[in-house]
């Protein structure tokens, strides 16, 4: 996994820079460097504290360099910028990608090694070497290592390992790269940005809906990372970086091997980005910012093309996932998006995009629901948002996974610990409109799995379930309740 932080600021990084230059690692922020969309699974760390925010905060020096980069770009859209390689091997920057990086920890590369090794060796001669084979131009990207995750529908999602050098280089020219791009990105762009998450996302598009943009695509790219071509890519960095050494660097990432077991205990390595000429690394720290990048052209031509105007159609994109808010012309913005989408070497998924009419029919985006929802107590109908049924019963399958006999041999204290960090991870992301409902759901689903772990942990009959009653659970065990968040969440709404 690559990093969560950032290091500019959108809306002005001025005001980030010469402030306290927190970078954010929160479930809050739903920004995961290399992730593919809104994680709220762990963010362990911060649930131990008690937290929800956990910051690390930017070196003055790094965040100097990252304002003057950024007021560079800013006041000259065409700038090209022609010394930038020198930056990232700079000692302040090094130990800063380093923390980035430490922060989210992650496991080996294809080498080996691991932060606890390089820190056991001496992290400052590690960031020393790191920093002279950068300087002298003989450092060379390894292999990823290419695991699989599984996904909702059963299918597996490739994800890659990059070794920590690698990590650490590329969270170095993200450092610096970042602050130019940062100028030039679209404000309808959510995902890997500073100050901006899922949850800014998520209520533009609620705030769109209730401005009357009722007729939405739901629209989505098939391997949208896997298939950005290398080519235009890099046009679009060579447009404000003029510096080769930089722009070889970028490319010789884009086109780093690939390892994977074999299916017969042995390895195979293949260079498929670099034979087809597309594909970012998922799962390394640079590659959100070159899908940023890349998504940013569809975005720019939409509107030059004055697809906007035209059609009052207005875009929320995060990461791949985007929708397209209309008034009354969605099936028009289909065809123009895809047109587009053709001439960009992009592929539109025809089976999973949509055309939905709110209030009539509802959609999802981000991991919530968006569309027509009613008051409790009054039967009023509004348009609202709420986690998505698809979300609930993820947290639901990942508790029965937690709670099965097979971990009856776990302390309870752990396991209750272990539930609680995947409660908050998930209060925390899904805690915005009407959360009451999913969050009774959970809460009841989590005591019937617990009770029955208990049950088979201290071998006690059905008929004596009783004896964990939700006190004992709540307050002797320490488990978690969703539904006293709702009580202090501004956005939950008991609907």
């Amino acid at each position: 996994m690559g990093s969560k932080t950032s290091t500019a600021d959108p809306r002005g990084l001025e005001q980030a820079v010469t402030g306290g230059g927190e970078v954010r690692s929160s479930e809050e922020s739903s920004n995961h460097r290399g992730a593919k969309g809104p994680q709220f699974k762990g963010n362990a760390e911060a649930a131990r504290a008690g937290e929800i925010d956990v910051s690390l905060t930017t070196p003055l020096k790094v965040r100097q360099l990252q304002r003057a980069l950024y007021a560079k770009a800013k006041a000259n859209p065409t700038y090209r910028f022609y010394a930038l390689y020198d930056k990232i091997y700079r000692k302040d920057v090094l130990l800063w990608a380093w923390s980035c990086c430490r922060a989210n920890g992650g496991s080996a590369g294809v080498d080996g090694q691991s932060f606890a090794g390089i820190e056991a060796k001496g992290v400052e001669a590690w960031l020393d070497q790191l920093a002279k084979e950068l300087k002298e131009k003989t450092y060379r990207p390894q292999a990823v290592r290419r695991v699989t995750i599984p996904k909702p529908d059963g299918k597996q999602r490739p994800l890659g390992i990059p070794t920590i050098k690698d990590r650490v280089a590329q969270m170095a020219a993200v450092i610096v790269l970042e602050a130019i791009f940062e100028a030039d990105l679209t404000e309808e762009q959510y995902a890997y940005r500073p100050q901006r998450s899922a949850h800014d996302a998520v209520k533009e598009v609620h705030a769109l809906l209730n401005r009357g943009y009722r007729e939405v695509v739901d629209a989505d790219l098939s391997s949208y990372f896997d298939t950005i071509p290398h080519h235009e890519l890099m046009r679009s960095i060579a447009r404000r970086v003029s510096d080769g050494a930089m722009l070889a660097l970028i490319k010789s990432w884009l086109e780093m091997a690939v390892e994977e077991q074999d299916g017969k205990g042995g390895k195979r390595r293949t260079t498929l980005n670099k034979d087809s000429g597309r594909g970012t690394p998922q799962g390394a720290p640079i590659s959100p910012l070159l899908a940023n990048l890349y998504m940013r052209r569809f975005l720019l031509g939409w509107k030059h093309a004055g697809w906007e105007r035209k059609l009052k159609a207005r875009i929320v994109n995060y990461a791949d996932d985007f929708v397209i808010l209309s008034r009354g012309k969605a099936k028009q913005a289909r065809e123009a998006m895809e047109g587009m989408m053709q001439r960009l070497k992009l592929r539109v998924n025809q089976q999973k995009t949509r055309i939905c009419r709110v209030p009539e029919e509802s959609f999802d985006f981000l991991g919530y629901t968006m569309g027509q929802c009613y008051q409790a107590k009054t039967g009023r109908a509004y348009i609202g948002t709420k986690p998505s049924k698809k979300r609930v019963a993820r947290i639901c399958d990942k508790i029965s996974q937690m709670t099965q006999r097979r971990w009856c041999w776990k302390e309870t204290e752990d396991l209750v610990g272990e539930l609680n960090l995947v409660l908050k991870g998930w209060g925390n992301y899904f805690r915005l409109g009407s959360v009451s409902k999913a969050y009774r759901a959970v809460d009841s689903h989590t005591r019937h799995r617990l009770r029955q772990w208990l049950c088979h942990k201290h071998k006690v009959r059905a008929s004596e379930r009783n004896r964990f009653w939700d006190q004992y659970l709540y307050q002797e065990l320490g488990l978690l309740r969703l539904q006293r968040f709702s009580t202090n969440l501004p956005w939950a709404k008991a609907t």
